[in-house]
């Protein structure tokens, strides 16, 4: 039996890319909508649920509020049972063409069962949600949980096509300077180069799955009611005022976590967004450490890399003689666990912690922590803006080319790393990172944007004012 207050109450089926970044940036903006009034069912897959229970504690959600509660679809790739990361060109595929029925069965169960669903809550990089809103006659907004450079670069994907820049016309392409033109025309983007786009466009081959999915997909972003941007006014204004102009209403709302951090104690607060379980013992280890003495090193989720690059960054880290927290996830290394040499162990006792995940939020809020030796994922990011620690960025694909160049060009918080990563070269960025001149220049920057990013998630901040508007527009 639903009461009248239910009855009344705005119920939002949020569903994130079965991805770590995305389910996490997802379950942060669903916590806050939920704290504005909003019903929630988040939507994770059978795997990743299964992932997610085993890391967080079987029992991580008995006690939530009523009015949040977990579903899940199948995500029709075969059944597997451990912790590393599914392969994404199989997820995408299965994305576009398993999900739409499950989906749709979920939310017709929900509408027999719960107050209406109102509201579809979509990560942008899923066209299906778009048909399901459509057939059942509910308004969709989509959530980017990339950066709105990022965002608009993949929006611009078509025009890339059209002007005959993408796909590539062959191999010499990758070699001959192509990728290194400067494109003008996009809205807010001055000076970018093709090559510091999200890099999926960067393929000779036209059927490419994930490609042609996102063309797909951007295809169809002006059908939905509104579009979310995880940024703030203040880091990207002029690409935020371009993505306006096309596609209104743009609400540009984050870091997340420091959205978070202003709701009061409630049971959602502490729920956790790992798919790998969080070692804190890296934490009291922080504690011993001098103030911005540490380095810390984590290439994220899906990034992979081979043996010798593993062996090309532990040399340059030992050989910085700096003290550093490596986070080396199972899977990071293609085909192999991740050794290292005696010597390497030797040259670094008593300087250097290695874990296999950690909390990432508590680890770069720490005095301890100097510097932050990155993929560019956009979580981490954000994290890094909101705690103002600069970055070495060695980005791996996707939107994390673009991170990097707004990180390293724009926002002058950090420098890049060669694709073809040398010892002597992480040597010399660390320390650059840490003691040298760049670095404090870096770091002061760094402290510029993380006050700014906590003026916009403020009681009258315009990252709280776009949650407000954004709200008003669904609320029943």
């Amino acid at each position: 039996m639903v009461s009248v207050g239910e009855a009344n109450q705005p119920h939002a089926v949020c569903i994130p890319v079965p991805a770590q970044g995305h389910i996490k940036a997802m379950l942060q903006l669903s916590k806050l909508l939920h704290h504005k009034g909003f019903r929630i069912t988040y939507v994770n897959t059978e795997f990743n649920h299964r992932r997610f229970l085993k890391s967080l504690g079987p029992d991580s959600l008995d006690g939530l509020p009523g009015d949040f509660q977990f579903e899940t679809i199948p995500d029709g790739l075969p059944d597997r049972d451990d912790d590393s990361t599914q392969d994404f060109n199989l997820l995408a595929d299965s994305v576009k063409n398993n999900f739409l029925a499950p989906f749709l069965d979920l939310i017709k169960k929900l509408n027999r069962t719960t107050p209406p669903v109102t509201l579809i809550v979509s990560d942008g990089f899923m066209a299906f949600t778009t048909t399901a809103a459509q057939q059942l006659g509910i308004p969709i907004t989509l959530f980017f949980t990339f950066s709105a450079s990022s965002s608009m670069g993949y929006m611009k994907y078509p025009a890339l096509v059209e002007r005959g820049l993408a796909p590539l016309k062959d191999e010499s392409s990758f070699t001959n300077g192509f990728l290194d033109q400067i494109i003008d025309w996009i809205p807010g983007m001055k000076h970018i180069r093709l090559r510091d786009l999200p890099n999926d466009f960067v393929t000779t081959n036209p059927d490419d799955k994930i490609f042609n999915n996102i063309l797909e997909v951007m295809s169809r972003v002006h059908e939905a009611s509104a579009i979310i941007v995880h940024t703030f006014d203040a880091l990207e204004q002029d690409v935020l005022d371009g993505l306006s102009s096309m596609y209104p209403p743009i609400y540009a709302i984050g870091p997340l976590p420091l959205l978070l951090n202003q709701m009061p104690q409630h049971p959602l607060k502490s729920l956790g967004y790992s798919l790998w379980r969080e070692e804190a013992e890296c934490l009291p280890w922080l504690d011993d450490k001098k103030p911005n003495s540490v380095v810390y090193v984590n290439f994220g989720s899906i990034t992979v890399m081979t043996p010798e690059q593993l062996v090309e960054f532990g040399w340059g880290l030992a050989r910085s003689k700096l003290t550093f927290f490596w986070v080396i996830r199972p899977d990071l290394v293609i085909g192999k666990s991740a050794i290292f040499p005696s010597e390497f162990v030797d040259e670094t006792k008593g300087r250097s912690l290695i874990a296999s995940w950690c909390p990432q939020e508590q680890v770069l809020n720490h005095p301890s922590v100097g510097g932050f030796l990155t993929h560019s994922g956009w979580n981490s990011t954000m994290e890094s803006v909101s705690a103002g620690v600069p970055m070495l960025c060695w980005p791996f694909f996707a939107d994390q080319q673009t991170n990097c160049h707004c990180t390293c060009k724009e926002w002058g918080i950090g420098m890049e790393i060669d694709k073809n990563v040398k010892r002597d070269e992480v040597e010399k960025l660390v320390r650059e990172l840490m003691q040298g001149e760049k670095g404090k220049r870096m770091k002061h920057e760094a402290m510029e944007w993380k006050k700014l990013a906590e003026e916009a998630n403020g009681p009258h901040g315009s990252s709280s004012a776009n949650l407000e508007k954004l709200v008003n527009q669904f609320q029943l």
